[in-house]
């Protein structure tokens, strides 16, 4: 997944930055609303986790302003315990809060919960075909075999999993693994996919190269 944290306190930044990226998370960040706008222009994201106050302005006030047009999920980061302060981030649009200071267990699980929920699911897991596969737990499950993921590893089979059958170009595989701070090339996407499909054999999962437009996954009959 893709991140967009907007959060002004430097030492909470880079905490969450570090604990969502080391969770195979692509993280974008931006101190104040006006850098959030201009993040918000140039790319997509699929989650995005917005401090109440900023120095240029109210979260609040930006995600009324932006819901409109915005579908990306979003979770309000606050220090106010206020009931009221909590509803008001909820009716002008955010999906979840969570309040300051948090633990990181929780927000991951709260992020876990608002994706589900945007993707019509309750559960952590996508069935594909014979084998299923447990976001949570990094897993694929197939009859008695069970093959362990790393987190870049899972990041990139989600892309994959949750559309069987659908191109993912590269250009569109670095946009969603990776975020702005960090250099990649497609070469590097193609060490990824290539690792992961090595593995993914096993449990009856293909990666195909659909040559000049990218990569599908395909799923075995059972």
């Amino acid at each position: 997944m893709r991140y967009l944290l907007v959060e002004d306190n430097v030492e909470l930044s880079e905490a969450v930055i570090k604990r969502l990226t080391l969770d195979g998370h692509a993280v974008d960040h931006a101190a104040t609303l006006a850098q959030a706008e201009d993040y918000l222009a140039a790319a997509s994201y699929d989650l995005i986790l917005l401090d109440v106050m900023l120095p240029d302005g109210d979260g609040r006030e930006f995600l009324a302003r932006r819901r409109v047009h915005l579908e990306t999920p979003v979770i309000v980061l606050t220090a106010r315990s206020q009931v009221s302060d909590r509803v008001g981030a909820l009716d002008q649009g955010a999906d979840d809060y969570i309040t300051k200071p948090f633990d990181f267990s929780e927000l991951e699980a709260r992020c876990r919960a608002v994706l589900r929920r945007r993707g019509g699911s309750a559960r952590n897991e996508i069935v594909l075909g014979p084998v299923i596969f447990d976001l949570l737990s990094g897993t694929l499950k197939r009859d008695d075999e069970t093959l362990e993921l790393r987190s870049r590893e899972i990041r990139l089979l989600e892309i994959f999993a949750r559309h069987p059958g659908q191109i993912k170009s590269k250009s569109l595989l670095m946009d969603r693994l990776f975020s702005y701070e960090t250099t990649v090339t497609e070469n590097a996407i193609e060490v990824y996919v290539g690792r992961l499909r090595r593995r993914i054999e096993a449990v009856g999962l293909r990666i195909e190269t659909v040559r000049g437009l990218g990569y599908r996954l395909e799923i075995d009959a059972p």
